[in-house]
């Protein structure tokens, strides 16, 4: 468990929240239910609205924020309204991702490529720049990245994504090495499987749905269980952090 208690002012803060059913979402609830004040951070105003008023209604506290990750002053209006609201980030996840949609390679335009290297990898760029801001002076806080099996590999038809995680492993390497020994945490998870959430199963009209009951019980990840996993991480003792953590089904390959 983390050795100091949180302050009074702390928050937590995903980027990348989306609904209920998916990872974002379970973030948001678990966090919440930690006791950290949550800021629901999405696109879509009509999904982090959904997800602030359910956790509300729980009895905890949460604020919805639209914003585009991939536009700077998006991002920092984010953490401004943060130090507004007199609250100071002691966790905060980068999920924001782009469909992993299969594309042949001959086939890629340049504005696919570049949209994909954007929302996956230059928005965690800009997050984890303005996280880290505000963590330094207290010297403490936690910082989360998810990836994919995509970041530690290449594979046909995924090469614009796999790109654009690997690009986010390097940072998060990156800010792990200059930020740790500063009391930042920054920690990034590899989701390696399909996860049992609202994405997957809206898949190819009934394609992705039929697809999660063939992985059958334990194939495929639930997102409340890589909730519990992330806030984990970010309850471990300074003395024993986790950089890298892969999470996968029980059936699934590696």
């Amino acid at each position: 468990m983390t050795d100091t208690p949180p302050a009074s002012n702390a928050c937590a803060v995903v980027v990348g929240a989306g609904s209920r059913q998916g990872i974002g979402g379970a973030l948001c609830a678990r966090f919440a239910a930690g006791g950290l004040h949550l800021y629901a951070v999405g696109r879509s105003a009509d999904k982090v609205e959904a997800t602030v008023k359910a956790i509300q209604a729980g009895g905890r506290g949460a604020t919805a924020v639209v914003a585009d990750v991939t536009r700077p002053q998006d991002v920092a209006a984010l953490f401004q309204r943060i130090a507004a609201d007199g609250r100071m980030p002691e966790l905060v996840v980068f999920n924001a991702s782009e469909p992993n949609v299969p594309t042949r390679f001959l086939s890629m335009t340049p504005e696919f490529v570049e949209r994909m290297w954007r929302v996956c990898c230059f928005g965690g760029f800009l997050v984890g720049q303005e996280a880290i801001r505000r963590m330094l002076p207290q010297r403490r806080g936690t910082l989360i990245f998810t990836g994919a099996s995509a970041s530690l590999r290449g594979k046909p038809l995924f090469g614009a994504f796999a790109a654009a995680k690997a690009g986010l492993r390097a940072h998060a390497q990156a800010m792990a090495r200059q930020f740790g020994p500063k009391g930042i945490h920054v920690a990034h998870v590899v989701v390696d499987g399909v996860v049992a959430g609202d994405r997957a199963g809206r898949f190819g009209y009934g394609v992705g749905k039929a697809y999660l009951l063939s992985k059958g019980e334990d194939g495929a990840l639930q997102p409340d269980a890589i909730a519990e996993s992330y806030w984990q991480l970010h309850r471990q003792h300074r003395s024993a952090w986790t950089h890298e953590l892969d999470l996968r089904p029980a059936r699934e390959n590696f």
